[in-house]
């Protein structure tokens, strides 16, 4: 569990969060978190993603470029690869990889939102585009109670989204449940952390959260179940990462 001195700082967040709905602008650096390479909080190498890994050979994942498989740790036993259609979509797909002595087994194609103007391989504090790489997933949290995730979990009511979202759709619940996302933020600690090791103009607050139905500041939405699921797989123990970014991106 996230202990008390956390609490108190998602509190002092929780007015950022109110106006931010998912990384963007000032109130970014506040909201959901986010991290860096997969072993450090700076740049993430650009990790080219998988588009269809439904249909992927069991010894590798699909889509995936020479450099993105290199940004991969070799100790990584779960890859949640997010790839968009195009470079300025905000239209994605998941899916949760896992190593087996027999390679790369893929679960099912989940369709998600990403930020409103698509991708890029260097975020920036309001950009409104996700931030293309391969980053650590360590922790997680939301305004309901544990889901049953086995990464560390912060429930506080500082994850509330009200307003609306780009194209008018409400954004109540979208924090219920939440996955920080480590680019440019401190792992291990509650995705309310404020800490931006990148500094603030490099954006943060990146999160897999529920899907409010339509484009993000910079996180992913994933519906609910898939989400609740997703969080139930995760195992601190398999050292997940998120690979994610555009199709061309990804398989460079």
């Amino acid at each position: 569990m996230i202990n008390s001195a956390h609490r108190v700082r998602a509190t002092v967040v929780a007015a950022s969060l109110l106006l931010a709905g998912c990384g963007g602008g000032p109130a970014e650096r506040l909201g959901p978190g986010a991290g860096g390479s997969p072993s450090r909080h700076g740049e993430a190498t650009p990790a080219p993603g998988p588009a269809a890994s439904r249909a992927a050979a069991p010894g590798r994942l699909p889509g995936l470029g020479p450099r993105t498989l290199a940004a991969i740790p070799s100790r990584t036993r779960q890859a949640v690869v997010v790839t968009g259609r195009g470079r300025n979509s905000s239209r994605s797909a998941v899916v949760l990889y896992e190593r087996t002595e027999a390679g790369w087994r893929a679960g099912p194609s989940r369709p998600a939102h990403n930020a409103l103007k698509g991708w890029t391989g260097h975020h920036r504090a309001g950009d409104l585009r996700s931030p293309i790489g391969v980053f650590t997933l360590t922790d997680a949290g939301g305004l309901l109670d544990d889901p049953g995730t086995r990464l560390p979990y912060d429930r506080s009511r500082a994850f509330t989204s009200p307003g609306t979202g780009f194209e008018g759709e409400p954004l109540a619940g979208s924090f219920d449940y939440v996955v920080a996302v480590n680019y440019n933020r401190k792992s291990g600690t509650t995705p309310l952390d404020w800490t931006r090791p990148l500094g603030a103009g490099r954006g943060g607050g990146i999160w897999l959260h529920v899907d409010h139905g339509g484009p993000t500041h910079g996180c992913v939405g994933l519906r609910e179940d898939d989400l609740v699921e997703l969080m139930r797989a995760l195992d601190p123990a398999r050292h997940p990462v998120v690979v994610m970014g555009d199709a061309a991106s990804l398989a460079r």
